[in-house]
């Protein structure tokens, strides 16, 4: 069929070479041979789909599986015949001539290696892959579960310097193996010799990249962009799309806080070594509040906490790190599934979400999908866990002394996530990743030494049954400094009875008791930094990343951003950072 190409596109009219791609590529395929009929089969399900292109109308046709195939095609001639009817009515109307005599309905029929389809076949079995569909004088190659992007869409921020991730789903296909080309808007071609001759040009296009993700420049900046993404499975293609930007690549904030941090980061830890990621990113649920935009974060210009442009950040932030295991916090449902899952998949990590009860955010851990596999997940709210699950039945006696905490803390939502992830490269080795993001009340230090009570017992519990002498690693947001309760149980494996936390919310709602871990000392791979927390209110040290000094070892902290990059904008988040908190990251190692 290529050896038909350049006599096929000496009979293209000039006028349709310089009309849109789309326009040319449909002409290729008229003269060439047959257009597509794509139809969508699967055993157990009741309907099959038809799609195809009659008279420049996308004809969409939803039939039963185990109905005879002469139903579907007398459909499809009558609705061509109907289609044809109007079009003389309306040429008639306008022309106000005499209609001519009607038209025979138009020849549809199907065809298998060159034989007829018999009319009383079942639909399931006629529409074969490769089959013809004839309808008058067009006939269409019959794709049978051909690859299909199920989910295709561009982001609608853009920024130059800041990776363009589209959202994609794919069926009968493989996302790795995926074509995609990228284009930016170079304007209509407005030269004489074409301006003369064609009327209405669109927009013209200039190849720009191609892979999953592109990174716009300089130059793209007031560019709408276009990707013309082919779905594929070996060497099975199917149909084509091309997505538009809503808007044009915008200018980016310059100097991000993260920039030198990608310094440490630009390649993968190399095995055995792992690197980890843990980052509350703010929620946009929080961001949004008239209490944030006033009162919490007031230095921050508008446009700097709206999603779109935190996304942004976020992500190129995310990617620069090239992580093993990411934790993140306060993560809105929508962000996970639309913007966070589609960019790191990308990147090659694969991600489990766990929303936060009655609020619309969670967790989120993400796992370099050619180093681990998910095994298995064991999510709590630990409220819940607390009042219904046997192993704390202890700790619930003691709390229940003081009804006013208890109280408080069963209302709560705060969660855990714990993933139980093998090691690809040493199967049989695995590590459980736990993630959370204790109460954030200031004088909740109580409530939050309970929570990390159930946490800690709960994590014990999953290792001993789950993954027997897999090593800790537990991430989160604790809202508590090196001098708390919990910082004090988690390194010392102990909080006594007379720690000020306990009657952290005053007398009434005091509950003095020894709490003991479950674990020997855990060790904060980052260390105590002097915050993690920057806004301009308050500012301290409340995240982590604890690991079994046993079972693991630090191999390099990457530094956080100076002093002077966190607090050019006065405080966070800003400008050139998304959040209120700055991401601790490290290269962990196995212990022999």
């Amino acid at each position: 069929m290529l050896n038909r190409l350049p006599a096929a596109l000496t009979l293209i009219p000039r006028r349709l070479l310089l009309s849109s791609p789309k326009t040319l590529t449909r002409a290729c395929r008229r003269l060439l041979g047959m257009e597509p009929a794509v139809v969508r089969c699967l055993p157990g399900e009741p309907k099959l789909t038809i799609s195809f292109t009659l008279d420049g109308s996308n004809k969409h046709m939803l039939r039963d599986q185990n109905e005879p195939l002469a139903k579907v095609l007398a459909r499809i001639s009558n609705g061509l015949a109907k289609g044809q009817g109007k079009a003389k009515k309306s040429k008639k109307h306008k022309s106000q001539q005499p209609s001519e005599a009607p038209q025979p309905s138009a020849v549809v029929k199907l065809f298998y290696g060159g034989d007829e389809v018999p009319d009383t076949v079942l639909n399931s079995e006629a529409w074969r892959d490769g089959a013809v569909l004839q309808v008058g004088d067009v006939k269409y190659s019959v794709q049978r579960n051909s690859p299909t992007f199920t989910t295709a869409e561009l982001p609608v921020s853009l920024m130059a310097g800041f990776p363009v991730c589209p959202k994609l789903e794919v069926e009968f296909g493989d996302l790795q193996e995926c074509e995609f080309t990228w284009f930016k808007e170079t304007g209509p071609d407005t030269s004489p010799e074409v301006a003369g001759e064609v009327e209405g040009l669109e927009s013209s296009w200039t190849q720009v990249g191609c892979g999953r993700v592109h990174i716009p420049s300089n130059k793209d900046i007031g560019c709408r962009l276009k990707l013309r993404c082919t779905p594929k499975d070996g060497s099975r293609s199917g149909l084509a799309k091309e997505l538009v930007s809503v808007g044009a690549v915008e200018a980016g904030p310059g100097m991000c806080t993260f920039d030198d941090r990608h310094v440490y980061t630009v390649r993968e830890a190399e095995w055995p070594a792992i690197r980890v990621v843990s980052y509350n990113i703010l929620a946009d649920v929080y961001a949004q509040t008239e209490l944030s935009k006033t009162v919490l974060y007031p230095y921050c210009a508008p446009y700097a906490l709206q999603l779109d442009y935190r996304q942004n950040l976020v992500k190129k932030e995310l990617a620069g790190y090239n992580a093993d295991i990411i934790c993140l916090q306060e993560v809105d449902q929508g962000v996970f599934v639309d913007s966070l899952t589609p960019s790191l998949d990308a990147f090659g990590l694969d991600g489990v979400f766990k929303l936060k009860e009655r609020q619309h955010e969670g967790l989120s851990t993400f796992y370099r999908r050619s180093k681990f596999q998910l095994l298995s997940r064991h999510d709590i709210m630990l409220s819940e866990a607390l009042t219904s699950d046997p192993i704390h039945s202890e700790l619930l006696e003691k709390v229940s002394a003081n009804s006013d905490l208890k109280d408080r803390i069963v209302r709560r939502s705060t969660s855990l996530q714990v993933s139980i992830l093998e090691d690809l490269k040493t199967p049989g080795r695995k590590v459980c990743v736990a993630n959370t993001h204790l109460y954030w009340h200031p004088k909740g230090g109580n409530v939050r030494l309970v929570q990390m009570g159930v946490a800690l017992r709960h994590l014990s519990r999953v290792i001993r049954e789950v993954a027997p002498g897999a090593p800790l690693v537990f991430c989160g947001d604790f809202n508590s400094s090196p001098t708390s309760g919990v910082f004090q149980l988690v390194t010392e494996a102990v909080v006594p009875q007379q720690h000020a936390d306990w009657s952290s919310s005053g007398q009434e709602e005091s509950c003095n008791m020894e709490l003991l871990s479950g674990f020997p000392p855990l060790l904060s791979a980052c260390g105590q930094p002097a915050y993690t927390n920057y806004v301009g209110g308050f500012h301290g040290c409340l995240d982590y990343i604890f690991i079994q000094p046993d079972t693991m070892q630090v191999e390099q902290m990457i530094p956080l951003p100076s002093h002077q990059e966190v607090t050019t904008h006065k405080a966070l988040p800003s400008v050139a950072h998304p959040s209120d908190h700055i991401a601790l990251v490290c290269d962990l190692r196995w212990s022999p």
